[in-house]
């Protein structure tokens, strides 16, 4: 197989040639028809998560067809179309597992980080994470929901009920996620990098009723928050931006140190809260969601050799919407 392999963090990809992976028991493989890039592949090529398995294949946006089946497999048979996120496996025994929380399982695994990813064309994965897509379909449409659509829609369910929705940083879970809101009937506005003229226009083309910098004020208080963008900065802003009672969940895997603020922007019961990876059921419940909002993702392609090219554009935030690498 073909792969975009991460050596030492800080550098770039390197494209190898590499044996085809023969699937355990317990495990399917997929060939890769395409991978969403996702902010949290930066955190890997970084060296910014702890634990990082090296050398590694990024990528956890998956979508492809199953074409090779482990022994002791029976939920999925060969040439099924089949996505792949990020929760890689969780070991199913330890209190959160038990507890239905296996996004906080104490022996996860990730796909593209500490197992091989989808930067590839052809993955390995544990079976029981792996889950069967629509037969038909659009792949590069599908493959952001298996990650920033996953994320913005757990994040949005802790956010809470409120009707006036905050999405700080409108990059690939915002513009998926804005739209669910807007679904749902609440108000949506958007918070973009000072000076983010286009991205401002983007927000507002998928249904925002308000956009602007983030170092502005919400025309009205905000019920909730969700802040995407990797800024500890952004915490006391949207403190700052959400009415009593109100929550600003932080939705990212990594995020750069949150400033001191006073705590006169926590008191009246306002509440700061992370969201930490995935369950299984978030994306049975996301995906049936997905064709009654009318769910559109917007997408840039590029070649499986273009990867650096593509997490380049994602850094620089020259993207409206995501980048699918296409093997």
């Amino acid at each position: 197989m073909q792969a975009m392999q991460l050596k030492q963090p800080g550098q770039p990809l390197r494209f190898v040639d590499l044996s085809d992976p023969k699937p355990a028991p317990d495990e399917v493989r997929v060939r890769v028809s395409c991978c969403g890039v996702c902010r949290t592949d930066l955190h890997v090529v970084d060296g910014e998560l702890p634990e990082q398995r090296l050398p590694i294949i990024p990528g956890h946006e998956i979508v492809g067809v199953v074409d090779d089946v482990g022994a002791s497999v029976d939920n999925l048979q060969r040439g099924r179309r089949v996505g792949i996120p990020w929760l890689g496996s969780a070991c199913g025994v330890c209190e959160f597992c038990r507890q239905g929380h296996e996004n906080l399982c104490d022996r996860p695994q990730f796909t593209g980080y500490t197992r091989g990813g989808g930067y590839a064309t052809h993955v390995v994965a544990d079976a029981r994470f792996v889950f069967a897509l629509p037969e038909s379909g659009d792949d590069i449409a599908t493959a952001p929901l298996l990650c920033a659509g996953l994320i913005g829609w757990r994040a949005l369910r802790i956010a809470g009920e409120g009707r006036r929705v905050g999405l700080y940083g409108f990059g690939a879970a915002a513009h998926i996620i804005a739209q669910v809101a807007r679904w749902q009937g609440r108000d949506v506005l958007a918070f973009t990098r000072p000076g983010d003229v286009a991205g401002q226009q983007f927000a507002r083309s998928l249904g925002a009723d308000w956009a602007g910098s983030s170092d502005e004020a919400p025309p009205e208080p905000l019920d909730c928050a969700i802040i995407f963008a990797p800024v500890g900065a952004l915490v006391p802003a949207a403190l700052r931006a959400v009415k009593k009672g109100g929550r600003v969940v932080c939705a990212g895997i990594h995020m750069s140190d949150i400033p001191a603020f006073p705590y006169r922007l926590l008191w009246e019961e306002r509440q700061v809260v992370s969201v930490a990876n995935l369950t299984r059921s978030d994306t049975t419940e996301f995906f049936s969601i997905v064709p009654q909002a009318g769910i559109k993702t917007q997408t840039r392609s590029y070649p499986l050799r273009q990867a650096n090219e593509a997490l380049s554009d994602f850094r620089a935030g020259r993207l409206e919407g995501a980048a699918v690498l296409v093997p």
